[in-house]
């Protein structure tokens, strides 16, 4: 009977159904787009920030902690201690791997320019975009071009390995009147340092102190220096999740976390956690977090989420809202009906039961359709912000169910007790 009751409910007042499921269609499409977005957002911003560069310094660990004399930090070392390059790809080789975007090796040295007796200039050598073989990644490849993609180049890029080319900082490029194309004398400094001549292939922008050097391939300033397979520092890019009260907690103390809380930090992929690991592959070096790129990223991707949030909270909110109004209305232009319900026997308990159940079907029906709705939305935000598609979360579906199946429970949750306020009596005297 109640059945039959629930199937004629739903048949009657079509147009004011529609409406209602309507009202679900655009909460749940929104929500399911969000959730989406926003369970997806972290590591596509992520990806995102990493074109601002690099969030963790490589080091000789004789370099990480200097000794402060007068307010000056002095370490007697520094430069003195040199890592091992092919030690740098068991930087691929920790817990998170696969979160490793790049790495840059860099090797510094002082110039003469024009000879033994020219100007001083500082000369960087690292790695442009090469080619380090892996594993599971043959053809992966590395360097400034993949973790400083901002980095501009008037001209061509040296190949890595390039004996013959660099690049000049668009600063010294107009000190000095230098440009594409012209040939440069370079002498390592000291007596009887090595030379040679190179051609300055393009002019570097980056908004950094390269702006004043030269730039060559790590291969160069590794055969001026005589430093053969030697470098002095590396930039690591690493994907990471925001900081929270765990992994400061471990930044300050990592003694002071419980065997369980270890655990969780060392799976997770905080900036401190990565760091740690790559302390562990190479014990020789000290890598250390740059926090304001780090802290930079965190702030942005729990602003972004926090604002989905509340957004979500509203559509929630507004949602409830319209099934309250259209159930009202809809218990009063049917109060008739329930008075005649009740006078043939129906408690309260069972006419609150038809109505909630019609808008709980109501809600699943707005949500389903709503949910595949969102999907697609979710796609062209995806693909319109970040270039690339939105992973589809199957856990999504059930939530959005549920919430589509609650906003119309509680919109309808304060309209029905109008019910018990119909007294069958005076609703049928009234009909008549």
């Amino acid at each position: 009977m109640f059945l039959r009751m629930l199937k004629r409910s739903l048949l009657r007042g079509r147009k004011r159904k529609i409406l209602a499921i309507s009202t679900i269609f655009f909460a749940a499409t929104l929500i399911t787009a969000l959730m989406n977005v926003s369970i997806d957002v972290g590591d596509k911003m992520t990806r995102e920030l990493k074109t601002y560069g690099a969030n963790i310094r490589v080091l000789p660990k004789s370099e990480s902690i200097p000794l402060e004399i007068g307010g000056v930090d002095y370490n007697p070392l520094k430069g003195q201690v040199l890592l091992e390059e092919k030690d740098l790809v068991r930087i691929k080789e920790i817990f998170w791997q696969h979160n490793i975007v790049g790495f840059a090796p860099y090797l510094k040295t002082v110039v003469h320019v024009g000879g033994e007796h020219g100007r001083p200039i500082q000369m960087i050598g690292t790695y442009f975009s090469k080619n380090v073989p892996l594993p599971d990644e043959p053809t992966w490849d590395t360097g400034v071009k993949e973790i400083y993609p901002y980095w501009h180049v008037k001209g061509d890029w040296p190949a890595d390995g390039d004996l013959s080319s660099v690049l000049v900082g668009s600063g010294l490029a107009k000190r000095t009147g230098w440009k594409v194309g012209d040939t440069i004398r370079i002498q390592a400094r000291g007596a009887g340092g090595k030379a040679t001549e190179a051609l300055i292939k393009g002019v570097l922008s980056t908004g950094g102190p390269e702006e004043g050097a030269l730039v060559a391939s790590l291969a160069l300033v590794q055969k001026l220096t005589g430093l053969q397979g030697r470098i002095q520092s590396a930039s690591v890019s690493a994907l990471t999740v925001p900081e929270d009260a765990l992994s400061r907690r471990a930044r300050r103390d990592l003694d002071s976390l419980s065997s369980k809380d270890y655990d969780i930090w060392y799976c997770t992929a905080y900036v401190g956690a990565i760091t740690y690991q790559l302390e562990e592959e190479l014990p020789n070096i000290a890598a250390k977090p740059i926090w304001q790129v780090a802290a930079s990223e965190g702030a942005i991707i729990n602003k972004i989420q926090l604002l989905m949030f509340v957004v979500t909270i509203a559509a929630f909110i507004a949602s409830g809202l319209g099934i309250s109004s259209l159930m009202s209305t809809t218990i009063l232009e049917r109060a008739g009906e329930i008075g005649l319900i009740k006078a043939l026997g129906a408690a309260d308990w069972e006419v609150y039961l038809l109505f909630l159940t019609e808008a709980a079907l109501i809600g699943l029906i707005g949500g389903l359709i709503g949910w595949m709705a969102g999907a697609a939305l979710s796609q062209l935000i995806g693909y319109s912000i970040f270039g690339q598609w939105i992973s589809i979360k199957v856990i999504v579906l059930p939530v959005i169910m549920f919430i589509s199946a609650l906003i119309a429970f509680i919109g309808s949750l304060v309209p029905s007790r109008m019910i018990a306020k119909l007294y069958p009596a005076e609703v049928l005297h009234g009909r008549r």
